[in-house]
Parts: structure tokens; sequence; C-alpha cells
């Protein structure tokens, strides 16, 4: 999950989805998984070992991802939220990346920055509900600093073409003279 601290973007979250892909591998026997019996664990146990590692490797993969993608942008680490397991140890259930999610200096900051943030949301292989929400209002900030350079454009071309024209009417004109315009 990754928290905006400086903006009005949602905070991306861990998605629950990629967790049952990462625990049918663990249980599978897949490295990383769970020590056989000598863990004095009951079988149910040993299961939700098994699940909990799954499960904050997944958070952790989740987390990594969003940091790497929003680089320069990311305010602090990933912050993780624990659950204690059968075997005494605590694995991440949950987690969250602080990012900057304010506008740029410019409209054409304001953009590349947009495009980052949305970058940043969707780098995880699964990204959650919010992860989305969070891209889709990167993608409207993205379209409102197009929107402020499109306007911007526009308006010195008008300008262009009106001091053109200015500059052509104040021009002092001598006997004889003539313009040619070609279209």
């Amino acid at each position: 999950m990754l928290l905006p601290v400086a903006g009005t973007l949602p905070a991306y979250s861990f998605s629950p989805a990629s967790l049952r892909s990462a625990a049918a591998s663990a249980a599978s026997g897949a490295p990383g998984g769970v020590a056989g019996a000598a863990s004095g664990l009951s079988e149910s146990d040993l299961r939700m070992v098994s699940e909990l590692k799954a499960r904050d490797r997944v958070v952790r993969t989740h987390e990594m991802a969003h940091m790497a993608a929003g680089a320069g942008l990311v305010t602090r680490g990933a912050s993780y939220t624990y659950q204690n397991g059968p075997d005494g140890q605590r694995y991440a259930v949950g987690g969250e990346v602080g990012i900057d999610t304010s506008p740029g200096r410019t409209p054409e900051e304001t953009l590349l920055k947009a495009e980052r943030i949305r970058a940043a949301a969707l780098a995880p292989a699964e990204p959650s509900g919010q992860d989305r929400q969070v891209a889709a209002a990167a993608a409207k900030m993205a379209s409102q600093a197009r929107m402020e350079i499109s306007s911007a454009s526009a308006e010195s071309a008008a300008g262009l073409v009106q001091k053109t024209y200015a500059s052509v009417a104040e021009a002092p004109t001598e006997a004889g003279s003539q313009l040619d315009a070609y279209a």
C-alpha cells in the first residue's frame, strides 16, 4: 500500500488475491516452506505458518514493487502490519509506503510526476483495488496537466499571431511601398 503524503490521492493497499497463488506454492512444498513435524506444531498450525509465510512474501514483494517504481517520490520506506504465527514468529500481513503526490511546479513537471505515481501504483504483479484508484487519480492529474499545457500553448500561439499583426499594422509605410502577402 502506498500512502500519499502531500496531495489528495488515496493510498495503495495489499491485494489478498495475490496471496492465493503464493499460498498454493508454499503448500505444494515450494522452497521456503515449513519444516516438518520436527517443529512440534500440529498439522493445522503448520498449514497456518505456511500461509502466513506465503502472505509475508507477497506483501513484501508488493511493497518493494511500489518503492522501486516510485523511486524519488517515496517519502518513507515500507511499514508493515504483522500477525503472530503459531510458531511465535511475526509475519507481514499488510503494508504501506509513503509517497509524495503533490503537483509539480509547472504543468509539465506535474504531468511527469503523475505518470510516475501511476507507474508506482500499478507496479505490483496484482495491484489491489486501492492501487487502481491511485492510478486513476494520477491519470486524472496527468490529464489536467495536459489540458493546462495545451491551453498555455494555444494562448502562446494566439499571442504570437496578435504580435505579428500588430507589428505589421504599426510598421511605418512609405509612399509607394507595397506589402506582398502570400497564402
